[in-house]
């Protein structure tokens, strides 16, 4: 699968963990930043990579801030773009099965990297249940 990842400083460690956890599952990643920890606005990441994902440049997408929080709301301002924050495998599993989540969005300051390769094995490995009552509210969203 090829995931895109971005990050702000306060996710950069955890970025570049998940990165290599990610290549050595044999996933493509094209990493669109930050490349360091010297303080940058999230915002600009949380775009970059919502765009690159919804233009069809990647699979999926994987953001980082230090709680994910800020990111995920930049990312959530591109239209098709549904980012989604987790902090449980539960949430993982449904973000992916319910909202058809295409964007995951996780803490560096909160998510030891451990719990976020659980949680990006589920979100990755959970398939969208396609039903008629999921699929018309992320027909809604995305007609926002």
């Amino acid at each position: 699968m090829r995931i895109a990842m971005a990050s702000d400083h306060g996710g950069f460690e955890l970025k570049e963990q998940l990165k290599e956890y990610l290549k050595g599952k044999g996933h493509e990643i094209v990493d669109l930043g930050t490349d360091g920890e010297a303080s940058v606005d999230y915002p600009a990441y949380g775009k970059r990579c919502a765009e690159y994902v919804v233009g069809g440049g990647a699979d999926k997408g994987i953001v980082v801030c230090g709680t994910g929080i800020g990111i995920s709301i930049a990312a959530n301002k591109v239209r098709g773009a549904r980012c989604a924050v987790c902090a449980s495998e539960t949430m993982a599993r449904l973000a992916a099965n319910h909202n058809d989540a295409n964007l995951l969005a996780l803490g560096g300051r909160t998510t030891s990297f451990e719990e976020a390769a659980k949680y990006t094995e589920v979100w990755l490995s959970t398939p969208f249940d396609c039903g008629e009552r999921h699929t018309r509210r992320v027909r809604a969203i995305t007609e926002m």
